[in-house]
């Protein structure tokens, strides 16, 4: 082999003896004949790259945040005692569910019932006097002013001091202030209870209240009213959709948040306060946005670039747009400017273009392909 031709690269002398076959072949063809077909030899072992893409159609792309929430009952009560006694029956127990109103605990109110029945005496004594007194000072004129109203007095603060007893007998009955499960008992029969001693737990659970936190730079796009949906790890068959039902005024200075509640319906109890949950709250909506995959976007020196397959078959060529990102998001990124709709993203295969290269679509995100040689 002449020194002309050792003097090329390894890929140049391949393809220098494989035009030089040819010449030896042909035999008796001009040199014209020669030099063209070599030419058409080497295009044929030109640089192809073979890429997918996905045509470019505008859809409504929705910015989300991601938070932590905790499920919380929508009321969660301890009862209280407000009277002095012994627990002599236990109407409710544990896991039951109670409506508004039905005893739980009854305390002992033997004293309670004996006093009752001295004011009522009192009671009667001085409605007694009163009667008579006032028959004598307004009818007869019999007595004085003084003891017209000390009589009247007297019965007043024994009727006060009856209905005050009454009061208390019934307090030693301990009911249900709202409906709900009964979810602990504190107290056993024969347990001594003062006034704020705690005797149960009630938690209403047919709706739930969700608790997070936002990070304060979302606070200019969530609030009261924001869309959300609701997933617990959990219970991985259930999503909700629900919507901010609170959102904080004031930011927490330790972790930088704000609070966010929401509010779930919970009829058969499936979520139990303490769950923890995953919370997609909706920021914005941006209606006909071109969105591509963060995949094909290819970092340059001067910006982010898309290429895009412009011509088809042995004709399709890559070219380079340069392209503004109105939001990116997971794997997904809004194009500002820089593409259009029907162009066709280069998604697979970008990372080893240039700008000119011939390429050959073999699949794509829409099922696309070019038909070009294999």
């Amino acid at each position: 082999m002449g020194p002309g031709i050792s003097g090329l690269s390894g890929g140049m002398r391949a393809v220098a003896a494989a035009a030089a076959l040819a010449v030896a072949a042909t035999g008796g063809c001009g040199s014209g004949e020669a030099a063209q077909e070599g030419e058409e030899r080497v295009e044929a072992f030109g640089r192809v790259v073979n890429v997918e893409v996905e045509t470019l159609a505008p859809r409504d792309f929705t910015r989300t945040v991601q938070v932590t929430g905790v499920a919380t009952a929508m009321r969660d009560v301890v009862i209280a005692a407000e009277e002095t006694g012994v627990v002599r029956r236990i109407v409710r127990d544990k896991g039951e569910v109670v409506r508004t109103g039905q005893a739980i605990v009854h305390l002992d109110d033997a004293i309670l019932a004996a006093q009752i029945r001295t004011a009522s005496a009192q009671a009667r004594y001085a409605e007694e006097v009163w009667d008579r007194r006032r028959a004598l000072y307004e009818n007869d004129g019999v007595g004085s002013e003084l003891s017209y109203l000390e009589a009247q007095h007297a019965l007043e603060q024994s009727r006060g001091n009856l209905e005050a007893l009454r009061e208390r007998i019934a307090r030693t009955t301990i009911s249900a202030p709202i409906r709900g499960v009964l979810n602990d008992r504190f107290v056993e029969i024969g347990s001594l209870v003062a006034p704020g001693a705690a005797v149960a737990r009630i938690v209403q659970i047919d709706t739930i209240r969700m608790v997070a936190g936002a990070p304060e730079r979302f606070a200019a796009g969530v609030g009261a009213g924001s869309s959300a949906t609701v997933a617990f790890d959990v219970l991985a068959d259930l999503r909700f959709e629900a919507e901010v039902s609170y959102a904080g005024a004031v930011v927490d200075p330790e972790n930088r948040t704000f609070p966010l509640e929401l509010t779930l319906p919970n009829p058969d109890r499936s979520i139990k306060p303490g769950m923890i949950a995953s919370i997609e709250i909706v920021r914005e909506e941006i209606p006909g946005a071109l969105v591509v995959p963060q995949q094909a976007l290819v970092a340059m020196e001067r910006g982010r670039v898309v290429f895009v397959v412009e011509g088809a078959g042995d004709a399709a060529r890559a070219a380079a747009r340069e392209v503004e990102i109105l939001v990116a998001q997971g794997n997904e990124a809004v194009i500002e400017s820089g593409l259009a709709e029907g162009d066709r993203v280069v998604v697979v295969g970008q990372q080893s273009l240039t700008a000119g290269d011939r390429v050959r679509v073999v699949a794509g995100a829409r099922g696309e392909g070019n038909g070009g040689r294999r």
